[in-house]
């Protein structure tokens, strides 16, 4: 069994073009997740999957691998399967990871992939974080605000995700000291798994949220939740260039990760 991470970098993004290549602090943010993902213990191999030449060429200038992908995918996730499929074995992990999102820890992308390690049987596994008391007040204040930003879960107690939402879940009635937990956004799937999902049409609840993940639970493949934290670090994803600012200025504040 091989675990392969995967960095779905899409060169024509609508809101902030060329989005892979911004540099923060110095690095593009491309190379900023790649080394991230090289940095965890359980990954074997680490590929960007772009469609872009500039991006490939980058990537190789770091030493690093890029697989050309084509321009018709509609997703991250069709992405990874492109970059993989000729090669993967049905056992493999394919380790999705957000190429927007250059502060998540190595240890949080471990930790989906050595569950998927761990036990063969496991066909997905995702990330989710217990939110703070203040944490919860701001996720609150920023839904009530209208932003869409940020996805919770709630799963069994084999830990199993039942259900995954932009809304904020469980609701509260009262404290009954049930912590919300925030779903960090990379996947960790048997190469089986992966390829069975892009061979389905999204699901209904998959479209009213606007979450891939929504299609493998109304399917009826079953998704570990592995809780993990940040120890102390700040995540942030990037969509903007003024996103990329800010995440200088964490790793200012901060240090870099690796």
């Amino acid at each position: 069994m091989t675990v392969i991470a995967v960095i779905p970098a899409r060169y024509g993004s609508t809101r902030f073009p060329g989005k892979p290549l911004h540099k923060i602090a110095g690095v593009p943010m491309v190379e900023r997740v790649r080394r991230l993902a090289e940095a965890a213990p359980s990954i074997d191999r680490v590929i960007v999957a772009t469609d872009d030449d500039r991006i490939r060429d980058a990537v190789a200038g770091f030493s690093g691998e890029a697989v050309m992908t084509p321009e018709t995918c509609r997703n991250g996730t069709e992405r990874c399967f492109e970059a993989v499929k000729a090669f993967a074995a049905p056992g493999d992990v394919i380790v999705n990871l957000q190429g927007d999102a250059p502060l998540t820890p190595p240890w949080v992308i471990d930790a989906a992939a050595a569950a998927m390690a761990e036990d063969p049987a496991l066909p997905l596994a995702t990330p989710a974080t217990a939110l703070t008391e203040d944490a919860y007040a701001k996720l609150a204040s920023a839904k009530a605000a209208g932003e869409v930003g940020g996805t919770t879960v709630v799963f069994d107690t084999a830990m199993n995700a039942l259900y995954f939402s932009k809304a904020i879940i469980p609701f509260r009635r009262e404290d009954a000291g049930v912590p919300v937990h925030k779903h960090i956004g990379l996947y960790a799937y048997r190469f089986e798994t992966l390829e069975r999902l892009v061979a389905l049409e999204p699901s209904p609840l998959e479209r009213t949220e606007s979450l891939e993940q929504l299609r493998a639970l109304e399917n009826g493949i079953p998704i570990r939740i592995v809780l993990t934290d940040y120890r102390g670090r700040t995540p942030w994803s990037v969509d903007s260039p003024r996103d990329a600012e800010i995440a200088a200025q964490i790793i200012a504040r901060e240090g870099e990760i690796v």
